[in-house]
């Protein structure tokens, strides 16, 4: 059978932003799909704990969920048991699932409608990563999504004292105009984020990719609330909508202080960071930010096998 063409929604694509006249072409719009997968895309567990904060804002609606026997092996994904309020035990598989925020309406409305954030959460599959995204991204286009976020976080040369760097880029030329975005350069092995982002905009949904910079140093204080803040944060600047901080912001100073506590009984780990700190002093020069947070960016996707994980069942190079 022939490849299909890729499904488009109503509407003309020119350089892959949709042009039928509702309100945000220029941006996102108002029906935003947030992307976040468990695994090499997400040290510190900062970008699923995103995900996972906005869930827990709203009583979203299941709407789509692909079958993990597609698409994972469980042999590195392994299905987990647990325990349910009556006592017994079930079966967790692995998965891929799309989340419909409350009281949104079913088609876009270009008159006033506010922008709305659907979720898709998961775990990163094992094999057929192009059925996969084409299977999600047909879910997106039946809900009408206007645009798509991709949120990652990666380990980094960073000091935990300082604000996190959140690398936004888009591969779409309207999107970095419009937001101030950067343009990826990267070369190299990626992630299901970055297969996913490619199969959106070939469907005509523009896509912006957010990356926190999580210090290397504090693996053993996952999850990352600051990072996961951070990441937040730059998702309600791109995409318009309110986002419910929660207790995050408390949660981001305990973690922060956690870490100084435990640097304090380390010269050698204090000396670090006090090197990390000059060096971010200076990429947050006006003239070195966006470069420097860009190489940063390049250099830990090159690594590979340094990131959150180990080289295993989520190394890029899989």
């Amino acid at each position: 059978m022939g490849a299909a063409s890729p499904p488009r929604r109503g509407g003309r694509i020119v350089g892959g932003r949709l042009t039928d006249g509702r309100s945000g072409v220029d941006g996102l719009g108002q029906r935003v799909l947030v992307i976040a997968f468990d695994g090499w895309n997400d040290a510190g567990e900062a970008a699923s704990a995103a995900v996972a904060h906005l869930r827990s804002t709203s009583e979203y609606e299941q709407v789509y969920a692909v079958d993990p026997e597609l698409y994972f092996d469980y042999q590195y994904t392994r299905p987990h048991v647990r325990l349910e309020a009556d006592g017994s035990r079930a079966l967790v598989w692995p998965d891929a699932t799309v989340w419909r925020p409350p009281h949104a309406p079913r088609r876009s409305d270009a008159s006033g409608e506010p922008t709305r954030l659907w979720l898709l959460t998961g775990v990163e599959p094992a094999r057929a990563w192009q059925a996969f995204a084409a299977e999600l991204i047909d879910a997106a286009l039946s809900e009408d999504i206007t645009g798509i976020v991709a949120l990652g976080s990666m380990m980094s040369d960073v000091p935990h004292t300082r604000p996190i760097s959140v690398f936004s880029g888009s591969d779409n030329e309207q999107l970095r105009t419009h937001l101030s975005l950067e343009r990826p350069t990267y070369e190299g092995p990626v992630g299901i984020l970055s297969v996913l982002s490619a199969a959106a905009e070939e469907a005509g949904i523009p896509t912006v990719a957010l990356w926190a910079s999580v210090p290397h140093y504090v693996a053993g204080h996952s999850p990352s609330p600051k990072a996961t803040l951070a990441l937040l944060d730059r998702l309600g600047d791109v995409s318009g909508a309110e986002i419910d901080r929660g207790h995050l912001p408390a949660e981001a100073l305990a973690w922060e202080a956690s870490i100084d506590a435990a640097a304090a009984d380390d010269e050698e780990m204090t000396e670090y960071i006090h090197q990390l700190e000059a060096t971010r002093d200076t990429w947050d020069s006006p003239e070195a930010s966006g470069d420097a947070i860009a190489q940063e960016f390049e250099k830990y996707l090159r690594r590979g096998n340094d990131g959150p994980n180990k080289p295993g069942r989520d190394d890029p190079r899989r």
